[in-house]
């Protein structure tokens, strides 16, 4: 009987792959004490692994995760603080608030979205001109190694030990996120775990649909 517990996403800095696609970023979260006004905005998109940067630097800080629909800026935490998907809405007195302090005192503040500072909601023409000069660095999609370093991670975590020829395979056809990684590795897990088979790279191709093999054996 198989037993699905849920599993929580690990944000270990052990388990954050590091390749081209993140390199800069890495460099620029760890230089967190030389910030421009103590800000800095993580952009990327979805599932391209922001949130796990950010609760790296949050460890290395001791900073504080604040929601970004906190109302009154006043109950805002003391220290370094990570603000998460500004780029979804928050609310501008916070924001205003925030970088001020940030500038003003060298509490840093690392801000996440999925589009550039430019671009970002603001009412306020005080907090329009902070946004527009904020400092960003950009995380790009997870580049061959990245991939197959965060699939290595999560097949670890399930105590699978797949054929190296999976892994190429795999990055070569599944979408560029984390989040699609975690998904399939599931997937290949419970596949594996339901029809009694390892998990490899022929189990992979049943799951993918992938009948490529077969028609290029028919063409020849």
């Amino acid at each position: 009987m198989r037993l699905n517990f849920p599993r929580s996403p690990g944000y270990l800095t052990t388990e954050f792959s590091i390749g081209e696609s993140n390199r800069e970023a890495v460099k620029r979260i760890e230089a967190w004490q030389s910030w421009h006004n103590g800000s800095l905005a993580l952009i990327g998109p979805e599932a391209a692994g922001k949130t796990h940067l950010a609760r790296i630097w949050a460890e290395l800080t001791g900073a504080l995760i604040c929601s970004s629909d906190l109302a009154d800026a006043s109950l805002a935490p003391e220290g370094p603080l990570v603000l998460e998907d500004v780029d979804r809405g928050s609310h501008p007195e916070l924001m205003f608030h925030l970088l001020n302090r940030a500038a003003q005192n060298g509490t840093p503040i690392l801000l996440t979205g999925r589009t550039l500072p430019v671009s970002w909601p603001a009412v306020l023409p005080d907090l329009r001109s902070r946004l527009n000069a904020l400092q960003f660095v950009v995380l790009a999609p997870p580049d061959d190694g990245v991939l197959t370093e965060i699939l290595r991670t999560f097949f670890k975590s399930r105590n699978i030990r797949p054929s190296e020829d999976i892994y190429p395979y795999l990055v070569a056809r599944m979408e560029r996120s984390v989040a699609a990684a975690r998904d399939l590795v599931d997937r290949l897990d419970e596949a594996a775990d339901g029809l009694g088979r390892a998990v490899s790279k022929a189990l992979a191709r049943e799951v993918l649909g992938d009948d490529t093999e077969n028609l290029d054996l028919f063409e020849g």
